[in-house]
């Protein structure tokens, strides 16, 4: 570890103007005679990033997860298909942006070289009606991406050009935080676009994919958080919108190295572990109840999904301050998802990309072939002759049911890749789950900061308020590294130095436009 916190092999991307978070300064690490022990509670992306954090720099740290496995909502297991392959199910494809140099930063402990991960080569988009888009050539420089995606996709024509409103649009040319959730949390995504009068088929093509990525529908999605992605993705960093997947289950790539390195750190990891409650002490510190035993901690972060945050701190009564737990209480999870994989008994056509984003087919958002970058898939693909197929379905209606939507994905899956309909399916897994934040109109206020009313005591996760222009998994892994930072602060420790991209618009002329903007709406 060097002066600066930086982990050997970390770096930014390409955007030169990514912004350099600091640390407070401080001594490298405790020294022997001070001991300093934390509880990591949770471990997805949020809770391993505290915990390699403050164990690289002695902290000793107890990290308990619930569930077997390490990875939260990335998370794999092991189970047998009916031709008697072993094979990894998970919640399946996540991207990982170029943009994400904080969480890339926690995957270089282990891979350096980040050679665990893949480029896949384009972002396609379908719609049903047949219009298609591709980020491939879209040049990765604001303001040359935006320029480039009007003039390359079908969806803009020079009528609906003339049509848009761009004052209305000004907002999203200059999006800093938190300005952009004082000005727009209480206006829905939906609300937001139709003031600009996207075209129609462009609004339903990129801009409600790349909303619907919150696991939201629109019409509930604060405009805010849709600016903000706008900004990390597109207008506000030269990273570009294509990504990287991992080349095998996550287990394989990213967690169980991972958990070997943080054991090499005297981490106690303690998988299928819930934890029951956490109470402060009156000779200081915490409680924590998990397991058959309870157990004291100096420190303790909190990186739990919405639902398992709410139900600790109501079995935790006197934790924080009310004002804080009344808060917490609010939080609301999005609606529930389901992720359909499948084994078929032949290859989908040659042509098909790795992943691909849908529009206008009923509830699928997204095809991925996965044994066209995932390794175990891609052996399995080769030694029978098929292909491992995994489709996604956000934001699904309330009261919508399992059994009827697997079907249907099965259905809108024909309609996207039609050689499939003579495919016999070999096994399938599927995945129902509704434990991702809902980053409501006008919820901002609500949502948890990393720091509490008690100095000891911190929260990460993707739901977290960082000050920061992040998001999805990346805000996860700030979030956790901001919450070591924050405790590692008050022993006089120097934490993780971190990047983001650009706060704030990329022009000045541009900026200034939208501030003028901002200023008369008020």
């Amino acid at each position: 570890m060097s002066a600066l916190g930086r982990p050997p092999g970390a770096r930014r991307g390409r955007d030169r103007r990514a912004r350099t978070i600091l640390p407070v300064p401080g001594a490298p690490r405790l020294s022997e005679d001070r001991t300093l022990t934390t509880a990591v509670i949770g471990g997805g992306i949020a809770g391993l990033a505290a915990a390699t954090a403050l164990a690289e720099r002695g902290v000793r740290v107890t990290l308990y997860e619930r569930e077997p496995a390490l990875g939260g909502r990335l998370a794999g297991r092991k189970t047998n298909l009916a031709d008697g392959s072993t094979v990894t199910m998970s919640r399946g494809f996540h991207a990982f942006f170029r943009q994400y140099y904080n969480l890339r930063g926690l995957l270089r402990r282990t891979d350096p070289g980040l050679e665990r991960l893949r480029a896949l080569p384009d972002y396609p988009l379908w719609h049903a009606d047949g219009m298609q888009d591709s980020f491939r050539h879209v040049p990765r420089t604001p303001p040359w991406s935006a320029l480039g995606f009007v003039a390359l996709s079908p969806t803009f024509t020079l009528r609906d050009l003339l049509r848009m409103n761009p004052v209305a649009a000004l907002p999203l040319l200059d999006v800093r935080v938190p300005d952009v959730h004082t000005r727009l949390d209480d206006v829905s995504a939906h609300d937001f676009l139709a003031s600009i009068r996207f075209p129609e088929a462009a609004h339903h093509l990129a801009f409600e994919v790349f909303s619907r990525s919150f696991f939201a529908d629109p019409r509930h999605l604060s405009a805010a958080e849709m600016a903000l992605m706008f900004h990390i993705y597109f207008l506000g960093s030269s990273e570009g919108l294509l990504f990287d997947v991992p080349d095998e289950p996550f287990p394989t790539a990213l967690w169980d190295p991972l958990a070997g390195y943080l054991d090499g750190h005297g981490v106690d990891l303690r998988t299928d572990t819930p934890v029951e409650s956490v109470e402060p002490t009156a000779s200081g510190g915490f409680r924590v109840a998990a397991g058959t035993g309870e157990h004291h901690h100096d420190t303790v972060v909190l990186a739990l999904d919405a639902a398992g945050l709410r139900t600790l701190v109501e079995r935790s009564p006197r934790l924080a301050d009310a004002a804080w737990r009344e808060r917490i209480a609010r939080l609301r999870n999005a609606p529930p998802f389901l992720v359909s994989r499948l084994w078929l008994d032949r290859p989908v056509s040659a042509g098909r990309p790795g992943f691909l984003g849908t529009s206008g087919y009923g509830t699928l958002d997204n095809v991925s072939v996965l044994d066209r970058w995932e390794g175990e898939a891609a052996r399995w693909a080769s030694r029978t002759g098929g292909s491992v197929v995994e489709l996604h379905a956000y934001a699904l209606g309330e009261g919508a049911s399992q059994d009827v939507e697997q079907k249907r994905l099965i259905e809108q899956l024909h309609q996207v890749y039609p050689e499939t309909r003579t495919a016999t399916v070999v096994d399938a897994r599927h995945e129902w789950r509704a434990d991702c934040p809902l980053f409501s109109v006008g919820g901002y206020t609500d949502r948890p900061t990393v720091r509490t009313s008690d100095p000891a005591l911190v929260v990460a996760g993707d739901l977290v308020r960082t000050q920061l222009p992040v998001a999805l998994m990346e805000r996860a892994a700030t979030s956790g590294f901001l919450a070591a930072n924050a405790l590692l602060e008050r022993r006089g420790v120097r934490g993780q130095t971190l990047w983001t991209v650009p706060d704030g618009g990329r022009g000045a002329l541009l900026r200034r436009l939208a501030r003028t903007a901002s200023v008369h709406r008020t």
